[in-house]
């Protein structure tokens, strides 16, 4: 950062001789630094007037700016279509290392002593084929969880617990993404309805963390405790060699559209922060009300610094950017895969090794742009997760009431194998992170136990929501004691878990389905703070089982690199860290072109051979059965393969006396709608793989 830049050092920097602020606001012509007595938060104690430089930036100092200090800034301007100036307003500094509540709705901002002894620890560093993302809540995580104490659940100190890490280590995960952490507050329609934001994808400020999800304790002694805390959270993570990824919402904030709350940038420059109009009306493509003006360099500056802090000073190891497409358009709102924030994020050497993923869409014109972001991002895959649901459930229901699935194998095995018909070859696999399930929708087995939403219990009487959930009870809407259809939804999770974790791409859980969490066919749960939204760790025998077969895939997708490639092979072509595949279909026979297409075709036989680089060679077949009949399948003759070892089956909760060991050209029994993985040997040797 030169020293010639002028928006460099916005915020507040202490020296020896007190505390300066720099704060970028173009078309104000007055603004003050407003300092607040210790104990009485509407007590102004002092106000500094602030100077204006010739490149938009206020300054002012002060010796009472110093750790502790509770301040503001308020700020006057002319009136005007795209202005919306309220000098009487104390507002947030937009680059706050710490907030507090003064009362309904006012915050002020806080200088906060950022001293942290990180005792060496450092960022694991994950490569991405390795990289497996676990989504969860801050509360949500912990909040029932008796093995945490109780002051600790539901908290950042809760999230860093030696149970909480044990556990995340114990089922194979390697990096947890963390739903909103930046400071949020309830959008004022909640607030009426007596509901809050529970997700937290509404923001307040991009550099505070919530206090609200640090231990009343530290919460009682101020942002700085609530900062060392979440940076002791980090600490104890990195130490168990596990990643941190937030969820960041830059793409609008809490000011809501122009009848919302004026707390920050609205009244700073609202003309420079937000996208408007001639009239003044917001251009909004998140849906949220107001749209960050990415056009503008100070908007994109902001988003850097609040990066570039969290990443250094927090020690974060990743975004997944909410509504990234919004970050990505210009001046004429049309998105770009070369918009300068979106490459200036990948290409800034203060972030470099940060893994950056995409929600790859927006609400606006053309705001679908999955596979279309620039080399260096991961893009969640709808796409994926729309597949792989139709094929094993909405197909699935097809098949019983119609006798066609409607689509064959083709579009499935495009997607296990990487969705190169997605992203670029230069890209490769690992540019899509795959996923069945998120925070937002379903969970996986409310997937496969609700046809429809059950929304009631959100305030919109069921309108909210996505109705296009690809789902299938399975015969009965919701909880049922029908044991045949208990089984059936079992497998299906089994099979869209075996789906998700042995997929080409980076995989994605969502905390709480391993074991199979329900939401009771809640599928847009955001304003939901309850125990139908927190992980219940009380398991019944089913759900053990569940958590162990996803123990057992974690473990196998670590064991066997062919799962796991890095680029996109080539036809006749070497191509290292990339994996060799062969198509077979139920005869043991290569897959014809006819058969890719067919809906008829619901057998797949799909071998991986990696290209090794980094790892030992290894060869897998996955063999998958999606009709509900069961069927007898010969095993491919393949040079160099001599036997097959079963690792998994979908059909079995685990591989207690089975019989594992098969040959080339053998007639393998494959039950109604599973799957088996086997790994390839160059020799037949009997034995038997021990239970995970």
């Amino acid at each position: 950062m030169s020293s010639t830049d002028p928006l460099r050092n916005l915020g507040v920097r202490l020296t020896s001789a007190g505390g300066e602020l720099r704060v970028w606001a173009e078309h104000a012509d007055a603004m003050d630094l407003c300092l607040f007595d210790e104990i009485d938060p509407n007590w102004i104690i002092k106000s500094v007037p602030m100077a204006q430089d010739a490149h938009g930036v206020w300054s002012g100092k002060s010796r009472t700016l110093s750790p502790g200090r509770r301040y503001g800034i308020r700020v006057s301007g002319p009136a005007s279509a795209q202005n919306s100036f309220h000098p009487e307003k104390t507002l947030i500094e937009p680059y706050s290392r710490g907030l507090v509540r003064v009362g309904a709705g006012l915050w002020q901002s806080s200088v906060v002593d950022d001293y942290f002894d990180w005792n060496g620890a450092e960022k694991p560093g994950t490569a991405l084929d390795h990289t497996v993302v676990y989504e969860a809540h801050v509360r949500g995580l912990s909040r029932l969880n008796p093995l945490v104490p109780a002051a600790l659940r539901g908290t950042y100190a809760g999230l860093a617990h030696e149970s909480t890490i044990a556990y995340l280590k114990d089922l194979g995960v390697t990096a947890v993404e963390l739903l909103p952490v930046q400071a949020f507050v309830s959008e004022q329609r909640l607030i009426k309805q007596g509901l809050i934001n529970y997700w937290g994808y509404n923001t307040l400020n991009f550099f505070s963390p919530h206090a609200d999800y640090a231990t009343q304790a530290a919460q009682s002694a101020g942002p700085a405790a609530v900062l060392r805390e979440f940076k002791g959270m980090v600490k104890l993570l990195h130490e168990a060699g596990l990643e941190v990824i937030l969820d960041v919402v830059y793409n609008h904030t809490a000011e809501e559209g122009r009848n919302g709350p004026v707390t920050s940038l609205r009244g700073i420059d609202n003309a420079g922060y937000y996208r408007q109009d001639e009239s003044g009306a917001y251009i909004d493509v998140t849906g949220c009300g107001n749209t960050v003006n990415f056009s503008h360099d100070v908007p994109k500056r902001l988003v850097l610094d609040s990066l570039r802090y969290w990443a250094n000073d927090l020690q974060i190891d990743g975004f997944r950017f909410d509504l990234a497409a919004t970050l990505g358009r210009d001046g004429g709102v049309v998105y770009d895969p070369e918009h300068p924030l979106l490459t200036e994020i990948r290409d800034d050497p203060e972030l470099a090794g940060v893994k950056l993923i995409a929600e790859p869409w927006d609400v606006g014109q053309g705001g679908w742009q999955t596979g279309n972001f620039p080399p260096g991002w991961t893009e969640w895959n709808d796409r994926y997760r729309d597949r792989m649901r139709d094929f094993w459930l909405s197909d699935m229901k097809s098949l019983r009431l119609s006798g066609s699935a409607g689509s064959g194998i083709g579009r499935f095995a495009t997607r296990v194998a990487g969705s190169s018909n997605t992203f670029s070859e230069k890209r490769g696999p690992l540019a899509s992170l795959n996923f069945i399930t998120a925070h937002d929708g379903f969970t996986l087995a409310d997937l496969t136990a609700y046809d429809v939403k059950h929304n009631l219990g959100n305030g919109e009487s069921n309108r909210d929501g996505t109705d296009n959930n690809s789902s299938y009870n399975h015969g009965v809407e919701g909880p049922t004691r029908d044991v045949a259809i208990l089984a059936t939804r079992r497998k299906a999770m089994r099979n869209l878990l075996g789906t998700l974790l042995l997929s080409a791409g980076i995989p994605m859980l969502t905390a709480g389905d391993e074991f199979g969490r329900s939401q009771r066919g809640n599928n847009n749960a955001y304003c939901q703070d309850s125990e139908l939204t927190w992980l219940n760790w009380d398991f019944d025998d089913w759900q053990q089982d569940l958590h162990r077969v996803t123990r057992r895939l974690l473990q196998l997708r670590r064991e066997n690199p062919a799962l796991r490639p890095v680029h996109f092979g080539r036809f006749g072509e070497t191509t290292p860290s990339a994996s060799q595949l062969d198509w077979y279909n139920i005869d043991g026979e290569a897959l014809t072109g006819d058969a890719w297409n067919s809906p008829t075709e619901r057998t797949l036989q799909y071998m991986a051979a990696s290209t090794p680089e980094h790892e030992a060679f290894n060869r897998i077949l996955l063999v998958i059965n999606a009709r509900e009949q069961d069927e007898t399948v010969t095993l491919p003759r393949h040079e160099g393969v001599d036997a097959y070892t079963l690792l998994w089956d979908s059909s079995h909760d685990d591989l207690r006396d089975s019989v594992i060991e098969h040959a080339p050209g053998t007639s393998l029994f494959v039950p109604g709608a599973s799957m088996q993985l086997m790994r390839a040997h160059g020799a037949l040797v009997p034995r038997r793989t021990p239970l995970a």
